[in-house]
């Protein structure tokens, strides 16, 4: 775990992105790196990457390798759109509030249609309004639906609610794709299989996070409906998201999946997120914005409470309907948890007056 001895290097909790690698990830970039391998992804560690995407999602998908999250989100609801069509969100999304415009770019302007949410949530409802609001050919038509698992608010989408929502979608005629930058948290959390919670659901694309569980860069986009992915390459390609030495992007994949450390990465974090929202419940002026259903706690607390955890030199983000966001990752040490609440503890006392 961390050490404490730096102040530079303390443990923080504003964004899983602040972790560094875990090991099983680092040994396969290590093992990687002896000697050459083919360039552009026509090598031994790209194709067993997708291989085990196949074992672990149980059936034979299209797999792709890109940087990012959003270069993932946007060329794959790319590929779902043309330029007139729209896609349908929630208003809390990361590709509406987070990805500067992305999505439209690299559909040459698909646009986001945005449902207001409290929870960072569709429903079918809400997607129903919205592709059945105009029919005219002055409004983009809408082709596609995209939800996120586990959500910016880090609640997740139940299976129940995921077959909903992809019923909906095909009843409307609309692909339903799924950003899944924190996907094992939302695996974690619901104790569902991978294919549960994607394709046997209704899912026809999920971008499947690396960075957040434990990798250095990379994203994989996964298309169980193998249409959909024509000249998929050639967008990514285009993008500037085709890796020469591609092995680097797929060999972490290798360590994460085939040791079931993307998993237990993803368990870790939820339960410290968890053991963080029971340290906290009963601090005076403090109050949960959102359940804890992933790796992420939502705080709502006075400014004067949050500047003084500030001046002790904890980062966090209030981007979402004011409360402080606090993230949990794989490497999150119980011990500094504890500092952190006992910290926010004295900080809401001292506001009290207490």
């Amino acid at each position: 775990m961390t050490e404490f001895a730096n102040k530079d290097l303390l443990q923080q909790f504003a964004s899983d992105n602040y972790a560094g690698i875990c090991p099983e990830a680092w040994a396969a970039m290590e093992a990687a790196n002896r000697g050459h391998a083919t360039s552009y992804g026509d090598d031994p560690w790209t194709a067993r990457a997708a291989d085990a995407f196949r074992s672990l999602f149980e059936t034979d998908c299209e797999v792709y390798f890109v940087f990012n999250g959003t270069a993932a989100n946007s060329l794959a609801l790319a590929s779902l759109c043309q330029s007139y069509h729209s896609v349908i969100c929630s208003d809390q999304s990361h590709v509406e509030t987070d990805e500067c415009g992305a999505p439209e770019f690299f559909s040459n302007g698909s646009k986001l249609l945005a449902a207001a949410s409290a929870d960072g949530k569709l429903t079918p409802a809400a997607i129903h309004e919205l592709a059945t609001r105009r029919h005219d050919i002055h409004y983009p038509k809408p082709r596609a639906v995209t939800i996120t698992q586990s959500t910016e608010t880090g609640r997740v989408y139940t299976l129940k609610e995921v077959i909903a929502i992809a019923g909906e979608c095909r009843a409307l005629g609309l692909s339903l794709h799924m950003d899944g930058a924190r996907f094992s948290n939302a695996a974690a959390s619901l104790r569902s299989s991978p294919a549960e919670l994607t394709w046997k659901s209704g899912v026809d694309v999920l971008c499947f996070g690396g960075a957040k569980n434990g990798m250095a860069v990379g994203e994989a986009v996964l298309f169980f409906d193998r249409a959909l992915a024509a000249d998929f390459d050639y967008r990514c390609k285009q993008a500037g998201q085709l890796a020469s030495k591609m092995r680097f992007l797929s060999a972490p994949w290798v360590g994460m999946l085939e040791s079931g450390a993307w998993l237990r990465n993803a368990e870790h974090a939820n339960r410290c997120a968890q053991q963080f929202a029971l340290l906290i419940d009963a601090i005076p002026g403090i109050k949960l914005a959102q359940p804890v259903e992933a790796n992420a706690v939502f705080v709502e607390a006075s400014e004067e409470i949050l500047d003084a955890l500030r001046k002790r030199g904890w980062n966090f983000y209030t981007f979402i309907g004011g409360a402080a966001r606090f993230m949990f990752a794989w490497d999150s040490d119980p011990r500094r948890m504890e500092v952190l609440s006992r910290d926010l503890f004295e900080c809401a006392t001292a506001a009290k007056g207490v």
